[in-house]
């Protein structure tokens, strides 16, 4: 089954840019959609380490069935298997349990856009009430219920789920996320945070995603990170 190289490049330079910058320290995992059959899509297996090569992504199928590939899938394979199944619109996902961010979802503060960046959410993110791991269909179901047409959801105790329409994007939205949430804590700590007004982060964010700069810059960090380390 063909995978295009330029994909499984991208895949690799970001599993190693997401472990290197801390996104996932032995907990996460990230999938692509494959462009020639969107019914399977490329999923990194699970205890992956920090250094990844083309055989640790599977090629999964829409039944979570391993269509190609060696090594145990993700438990929480239906995060991915369902919010594809939802949402044709998505390219890649990415899971994982930023420190910043899921603290909004165990304290009185709602995440918002605090920072510019922060406003390519500004269509909200929601939470997914169970703290538990998603390791069956229903709760994947549910999880893709609750992202709904957001771009990344909370799940509650546990991580979130950002998304993207494809792994570039995929990625700039997990950095800016976690970076909107870690300024976002800074404000909260110093007494009540002051987000941006919704209609203004709406016009902002609008703005910044017709351009895809912020995904771009992110990108450009993911390509240095790489040349860096040949």
């Amino acid at each position: 089954m063909h995978v295009p190289d330029a994909l499984m490049t991208k895949l690799l330079k970001s599993w190693h840019f997401l472990y290197k910058r801390g996104f996932i320290e032995g907990f996460g995992h990230i999938s692509a959609r494959l462009p020639d059959d969107p019914e399977l899509f490329l999923l990194a297996r699970h205890s992956l380490g920090p250094r990844a090569n083309p055989e640790d992504f599977l090629i999964v199928d829409m039944k979570g069935r391993i269509v190609s590939g060696k090594g145990a899938i993700p438990g929480e394979y239906p995060i991915h298997l369902e919010i594809l199944r939802a949402r044709p619109d998505i390219g890649s996902i990415f899971h994982f349990h930023g420190l910043h961010s899921t603290a909004f979802s165990t304290s009185e503060h709602q995440l918002r856009a605090i920072h510019l960046m922060g406003t390519l959410f500004h269509d909200g993110i929601p939470i997914y009430e169970d703290p538990r791991l998603v390791s069956n269909p229903d709760r994947g179901v549910a999880l893709a219920k609750a992202l709904g047409s957001h771009r990344a959801v909370l799940l509650r105790a546990h991580g979130a789920a950002i998304t993207g329409a494809d792994v570039e994007e995929c990625v700039g939205g997990t950095f800016l996320f976690e970076e909107n949430a870690r300024r976002a804590h800074a404000s909260a700590s110093m007494g009540k945070p002051i987000w941006i007004d919704e209609k203004l982060a709406a016009d902002a964010g609008g703005e910044l995603l017709k351009s895809r700069g912020p995904f771009k810059r992110v990108w450009a960090l993911v390509e240095s990170d790489h040349e860096q380390e040949q």
